[in-house]
């Protein structure tokens, strides 16, 4: 099984446990580099849970997931249609003035990240703002038939620094929003600065 095999196969299961996870600090820390009324990918959207958000401030949301199943889900949440793409599918040029990227890039293998953030980065107008989200830690899993790409503080920057557009604004260690969850997460937001 894979990770969107997973989603499709537990998609009511997923929703139900994220639809009403308080993410207003992250939110709030990614909207407030963004232009009012911006345009913003939601990357892995999932629920719809922060594309809803994001429509109820104003901007202009496109909202993609790999899972079919979620993609359904999440169409009817946020009244609006989900594109079902995989993140390697991708192929937007300069549209974006945000792309959030939740606990989303995770679940793509290493061998194949640095592929996929190009994506993710030809994406993006000029001084866009990307967020993206990491399990804190070393190396690949698999759990539940989920696949994970961990990151740490250094290997992350490293990541980063192999692209000359993008500069970094921030990177930081967060603890999980859900109490009973003693997960680390890692995020970082990141600046387009070039073609």
């Amino acid at each position: 099984m894979d990770s969107i095999e997973y989603y499709n196969s537990h998609s009511e299961e997923y929703y139900e446990n994220t639809i009403n996870i308080n993410m207003q600090e992250f939110w709030d820390r990614f909207t407030q580099l963004l232009p009012d009324g911006g345009s913003v990918l939601d990357l892995g959207c999932g629920s719809g849970r922060d594309s809803a958000y994001f429509i109820s401030q104003g901007f202009d949301v496109t909202a993609l997931d790999g899972s079919k199943e979620l993609c359904h889900l999440a169409s009817i949440h946020i009244g609006q249609e989900v594109l079902n793409l995989k993140f390697s599918e991708i192929d937007f040029d300069e549209v974006f003035d945000g792309i959030w990227a939740n606990a989303s890039l995770l679940h793509v293998p290493r061998i194949e990240m640095e592929s996929v953030l190009s994506k993710v980065i030809k994406s993006m107008k000029v001084d866009g703002i990307l967020y993206m989200s990491f399990r804190y830690g070393d190396g690949e899993e698999m759990e539940d038939g989920r696949y994970f790409t961990n990151f740490r503080t250094k290997s992350l920057k490293d990541l980063i620094n192999k692209f000359h557009e993008i500069e970094l604004i921030e990177i930081r260690k967060s603890h999980d929003v859900l109490p009973d969850r003693d997960t680390i997460w890692l995020y970082a937001l990141v600046r387009k600065v070039s073609n």
